[in-house]
């Protein structure tokens, strides 16, 4: 059975989705029974993994948030946004500053379903159907030029995408593509699975590799060399928990004081900006 979207792409609810597997780790109804096979063995065989869907999670809104109330910056590229969920891009940026327009990328047919719902409610949103690979096209497609102005400043939010890229695909150079074509004054937050040298690392990357034939682990020098040529903020390529903790915007955000699990400090965040 395949469920057909307006666009003439195919919802096939036989395979896992990244997608609808982080929305059901995540606690959403958005997803099949096949997706939420393999995010039962997140739950059942890497008990506390979830946790990194959640950090990531509440890291995204607290940089949004960052963005929309410390910068001049009201125009937002999600690339990779997946399933929408409570403090999406545009609710948080629209929140603290109505004007923010927000454009979100990506080629999950289901996505794109669940975008156009947004448009509905929101004229300040766009989802363009394309690949993150592909950058020229994200930048190039009407819906993106309607919305996003290239002469001022734009925040490109590479959140739980890049670690999904993997290394023959270039993701420097995607990072790169951003950071040639917008101008000086634009914000990048990356969130990025983190190499922890450990058992659970090379777990959970078997389990993604096995299930998608990506999911690259890396560790805080490789993430920190994706966001090259660009002013990476304070405090710099932590685990996401970590990352402006003190800001919290978000039902996301538990970990508090805390000591962090070894799960959370397999997400790593960073902010960075173009001089």
């Amino acid at each position: 059975m395949f469920v057909m979207t307006d666009e003439g792409s195919s919802i096939d609810p036989t395979k896992p989705s990244i997608a609808r597997v982080y929305d059901y780790l995540l606690g959403g109804k958005d997803n099949y029974l096949v997706d939420r096979e393999v995010g039962d063995v997140f739950k059942r065989d890497l008990p506390g993994s979830v946790a990194i869907a959640f950090a990531n999670r509440a890291a995204l809104t607290r940089a949004v948030r960052e963005i929309a109330t410390t910068t001049d910056v009201r125009q937002f590229i999600d690339l990779g946004s997946g399933l929408p969920t409570a403090d999406n891009v545009h609710q948080v940026a629209q929140r603290h500053a109505q004007e923010s327009r927000v454009v979100y990328v990506d080629i999950d047919p289901q996505v794109l379903v669940h975008g156009r719902a947004l448009l509905e409610e929101n004229d300040r949103t766009r989802v363009v159907p394309a690949d993150v690979r592909n950058p020229e096209d994200v930048r190039t497609h009407p819906d993106t030029l309607e919305l996003i102005d290239f002469d001022r400043p734009v925040a490109v939010i590479f959140s739980a995408i890049l670690h999904h890229v993997n290394d023959e695909e270039d993701p420097a150079g995607i990072v790169r593509y951003w950071r040639d074509h917008v101008p000086s004054g634009s914000y990048f937050f990356v969130s990025h699975f983190r190499s922890g040298s450990n058992p659970e690392t090379a777990e959970a990357e078997g389990v993604l590799q096995q299930t998608f034939g990506r999911g690259r682990w890396r560790t805080d020098e490789e993430i920190e060399s994706l966001l090259d040529g660009l002013e990476i903020l304070d405090p710099g390529i932590v685990p996401a928990s970590l990352w402006r903790r003190d800001v919290v915007d978000s039902p996301w955000d538990s970990s508090g004081e805390r000591e962090l699990t070894v799960w959370e400090r397999l997400i790593a965040a960073g902010l960075a900006r173009k001089a």
